[in-house]
């Protein structure tokens, strides 16, 4: 974007606790916001610029990804960090947070959280550390070094660390006030339990997951958290139900962000496949989804994440019990979400941004993102337009384990003012 144009008028939310404007203008010049209401009018007007109607259209500051999985980030076949941070900011998000791997990128020592950072983009990548060696959840690694070294916070991925071992790292308190990301996720119990138990998954025919699998090691770090209060213990990616209720019966809670895609299907929608119904935690059914989406609604869960977790095209060859559970495309939570949340369930974009945005913004203990004069952080979505996801896109994420491909989409953000990495040569 060269050019200045006045975008008048247009809804415009500018941040946290802040009433979305109906009516509002906004004037942008090379990608930068330049100015507001009145004064943005003011400046086109001396300028010679006419106005463009926006009024169905969203500018609004960008979102937050709190937890992502990118096994490859510098060379591969499939997706990389390059690539990612390219279709997250299509997606309309400009921060990620990555987690350990469960191989290679572990992140355990200061050096290892280096090489991330890139002059050409203005996606912001953070990086959790490794919470124990190896993610073995035997030794701990030298939390305060990676807290000190730029880690937000401390996570052994999808893995639960043994509860003794998050007791002695709380009682040390090296993570400080840094957040502790921890799956509720008995992986034992779980065993090779594809889809939460039920009529669903049963009908199905494939292995199921215990709800047990996700009850008792909650029940355990509820009472880990009364013991350390001062802890920022955060529950990750919560899937069920049992979990919402449990959560509500906690005198002190700890945070708590739940995956897009529990929020917006179950194991009983006629629209699962076998590339999307895979997933950890467990995709459970109607009433879990419903319980998710009451439990964002009231505050006991922060955030929405998008927990990518990519697969190259041979890996999705592979048969579903034999390759890594999870979906990925960052492009289609926002359009999913608008419709699920917004369209059908009556959720204002305030409070949609305060999920997919701000809350995750405070989890991570960044600062929230918001639209200011001068910024290029700032994205305008189209709730009306209608396209449909290829992998051909340039813009699209390299990985084959997108759960919306092919299929229609209404929404789409529209222009964003981040940099991202060129596309490479042909």
């Amino acid at each position: 974007m060269t050019e200045m144009i006045l975008l008048d008028p247009v809804r415009v939310l500018v941040g946290p606790d802040q009433p979305l404007q109906e009516k509002g203008a906004a004037l942008l010049r090379e990608g930068r916001l330049e100015a507001f209401g009145d004064q943005a009018r003011e400046a086109a007007r001396t300028a010679g610029i006419g106005s463009t109607a926006a009024g169905h259209q969203l500018l609004a500051p960008c979102l937050v990804d709190v937890h992502s999985l990118l096994p490859e980030p510098f060379q591969g076949p499939g997706e990389t960090l390059e690539s990612l941070v390219r279709s997250a900011a299509a997606g309309g998000y400009g921060q990620l947070a990555l987690l350990p791997e469960a191989s290679g990128n572990r992140r355990e020592l200061p050096d290892r959280l280096r090489g991330f950072e890139r002059s050409d983009c203005d996606v912001a990548v953070h990086l959790w550390g490794g919470f124990s060696q190896g993610g073995q959840g035997e030794q701990l690694t030298p939390h305060a070094d990676l807290i000190e070294a730029g880690a937000v916070g401390l996570s052994d991925g999808n893995n639960m660390p043994p509860v003794p071992l998050l007791d002695r790292a709380f009682t040390l308190g090296e993570s400080g006030v840094s957040p502790v990301l921890i799956p509720p996720l008995d992986a034992v119990l779980r065993g090779e339990g594809l889809l939460r138990e039920g009529p669903e998954a049963l009908r199905a025919g494939w292995p199921t997951d215990p709800l047990s699998s996700e009850t008792l090691p909650l029940s355990q770090l509820a009472q880990l958290q009364q013991e350390h209060p001062e802890r920022k213990l955060t529950l990750m990616g919560l899937s069920t139900a049992a979990g919402v209720g449990l959560l509500k019966q906690m005198s002190l809670r700890p945070a708590a962000t739940v995956s897009w895609w529990h929020v917006l299907t179950s194991n009983s929608s006629s629209a699962a496949t076998a590339t999307s119904w895979f997933v950890s935690p467990s995709l459970g059914n109607r009433t879990d989804r419903e319980a998710l989406v009451e439990g964002l609604s009231e505050g006991l869960i922060q955030a929405i994440a998008v927990h990518a977790s990519p697969l190259d095209d041979e890996e999705c060859l592979l048969p579903p019990d034999q390759r890594q559970r999870g979906i990925a495309g960052h492009q289609h939570v926002l359009p999913s979400l608008w419709q699920t949340l917004v369209v059908s369930s009556g959720w204002t974009a305030e409070r949609l941004w305060d999920v997919l945005s701000f809350g995750p913004s405070r989890i991570l203990g960044v600062e929230e993102e918001c639209l200011t004069q001068g910024s290029n952080r700032w994205i305008l979505f189209d709730p009306d337009v209608t396209w449909r996801p290829t992998r051909s896109d340039p813009w699209a994420s390299k990985a084959a384990n997108q759960p919306c491909l092919d299929q229609p989409l209404s929404g789409r953000v529209v222009q964003c003012g981040l940099r991202t990495p060129a596309f490479p040569a042909d």
